[in-house]
């Protein structure tokens, strides 16, 4: 019997649904149920040939007991060993190298040093740091300023000028924020992206409520929608998720990648709407199905994305050259209207 695993928290709508999805299929030899986490002995394994992961963002003690699953042969979806090493900057670091367009980013220290350290840890780091220089690199004001890692809306700033800007950056303590570009965005959508294949693209409107944000009908074209799934692919099959979002923030018809690490993304009936839980639901039970009827046991059963694939050859990921010069040109075009106005 093949099992699948469903590990989350206090979410029932969709790991319920999930379960009685996967079962109502009747898929010889494959069976799924909420994942049950028995005593955690090093290098025993795991009853589970497929689990999905929800929770262990929050719970350290779920991500090391995923480590120990993955390594005696379950496929953890999403990966937690790279999930563990994932962060937003980086992601954004990685667009660029695989030709997706996100927004003008720096990386900022935290404003406060971390536990156990001193002035001296920093001795590397260059102070004061040229503030201004940063600013003009991402266009000026307004600009947004978030967490490095982390999800769910915590600690986003936007801001209008520099005294917003330090009274803000003094609130963030220990975090390491992102400084970025704000993108004055005509139309927003946010894509789930199933098994490396399973795409849908949702109108979105974050500044909505939160209960009304796919309440949204966005008129773009098909060519648009269609450039939109080719990067959901392009992104996810370099990070190597099996279960995730990517948001784009369209200006000037151009679709910015805002946020693409949702390894966990909301699939609350409630939040998402019926026709896309439905849709979740569906794909996701294919998708944990065609991975329980591939599953070796005792293999590395994990997804891998190319970037870390790649890596192991030696090779860093890259685009075409023809692609390379797009996005410098798109952004001359930008700041050229910026100039008419």
């Amino acid at each position: 019997m093949k099992k699948i695993g469903i590990l989350h928290g206090k979410e029932r709508s969709f790991p319920e649904a999930f379960v009685a999805r996967v079962n109502s299929k009747n898929v010889k030899g494959v069976h799924a149920e909420p994942t049950v986490v028995d005593e955690l002995m090093q290098g025993e394994p795991s009853p589970y040939a497929v689990m999905i992961d929800r929770i262990s963002q929050d719970v350290p003690f779920y991500r090391a007991y995923l480590k120990n699953a993955a390594l005696n042969g379950t496929a953890v979806l999403n990966n937690p060993f790279w999930w563990s090493a994932d962060e937003k900057f980086f992601n954004n670091c990685l667009s660029t190298k695989v030709g997706v367009p996100v927004p003008r980013t720096i990386l900022l220290p935290s404003k406060e040093m971390p536990p156990d350290t001193s002035g001296q840890s920093f001795s590397n780091l260059k102070y004061p740091l040229d503030w201004e220089k940063m600013i003009d690199y991402l266009g000026g004001f307004p600009l947004f300023m978030k967490p490095h890692s982390g999800g769910g809306w915590k600690s986003v700033y936007k801001i209008e000028n520099f005294d917003e800007f330090f009274r803000d950056y003094n609130e963030t303590n220990t975090l390491v924020m992102m400084l970025q570009e704000a993108i004055d965005f005509d139309a927003y959508f946010r894509c789930y992206c199933l098994g490396g294949k399973y795409v849908r693209i949702m109108d979105y409107e974050p500044r909505n409520p939160h209960h009304l944000r796919y309440v949204a009908d966005h008129k773009v074209s098909k060519e648009l929608r269609a450039q939109m799934h080719d990067y959901v692919l392009k992104l996810n099959h370099a990070l190597g998720y099996d279960f995730n979002t990517v948001e784009f923030a369209i200006r000037d018809g151009i679709p910015y990648a805002i946020d693409f690490c949702n390894p966990a993304p909301d699939a609350d009936i409630a939040s998402v709407g019926e026709e896309n839980f439905e849709w979740v639901v569906e794909n996701a039970a294919n998708m944990a199905i065609e991975k329980a009827l591939a599953h070796k046991a005792g293999a590395n059963n994990l997804t891998w994305g190319s970037y870390v694939g790649g890596a192991v050859n030696g090779l860093i990921p890259s685009m075409p050259v023809a692609e390379k010069a797009e996005p410098a040109a798109k952004k001359a075009t930008h700041k050229a209207s910026k100039a008419k106005k």
